[in-house]
């Protein structure tokens, strides 16, 4: 791996994510009663209690409002949880702000144009296997797996990876 990333990675104390196309595959599913459903991949959600457990932090930005992101989230220890946000750049300037870092120590992770507007801001910039060309080109790093395919697990085992051999 590129050691420009290696070094970003190693500044990374919270990890932000998007929601939909990257904790999920992308896909909206709604009910005959107009309910909202979202599945989320297991080795994900691994990745992200094993980010707690090993001391550091997480917060999600979605575009979206849904009481099922608030549910998976608290279920995994998500500490931020800004939804209803499709202007990202204020709700990261206020996320970072709660947690008390610096713009440098985040990473985060997104598959859209409105996640690529984060990007210039944060200390690592990456985007997921199947994002929009832009958000890719915008990227410092791009993953193998797709958005709701285990990528923020791809991308926590890179952290993790580097946090322990420094």
């Amino acid at each position: 791996m590129d050691k420009d990333i290696l070094g970003r990675a190693g500044k990374v104390t919270l990890l932000i994510m998007d929601c939909d196309g990257v904790l999920t595959d992308g896909r909206l599913y709604f009910g005959p009663t107009g309910e909202e459903l979202k599945v989320f991949h297991a080795r994900d959600g691994q990745g992200i209690v094993d980010w707690h457990a090993a001391g550091f932090r997480s917060g999600i930005i979605s575009g979206r409002n849904s009481p099922i992101v608030e549910m998976r989230a608290r279920q995994l220890g998500i500490e931020f949880i800004y939804q209803g946000r499709k202007e990202k750049i204020s709700a990261f300037h206020e996320m970072i702000a709660a947690a008390g870092v610096s713009a440098d120590e985040v990473a985060f992770i997104g598959d859209d144009t409105p996640d690529a507007e984060v990007f210039p801001l944060v200390g690592l910039a990456v985007a997921v296997g199947d994002a929009h060309d832009a958000v890719k080109a915008a990227a410092h790093h791009v993953t193998n797996k797709a958005g709701g395919q285990g990528a923020v697990r791809e991308l926590i085992d890179i952290l993790l990876a580097v946090k322990r051999s420094a």
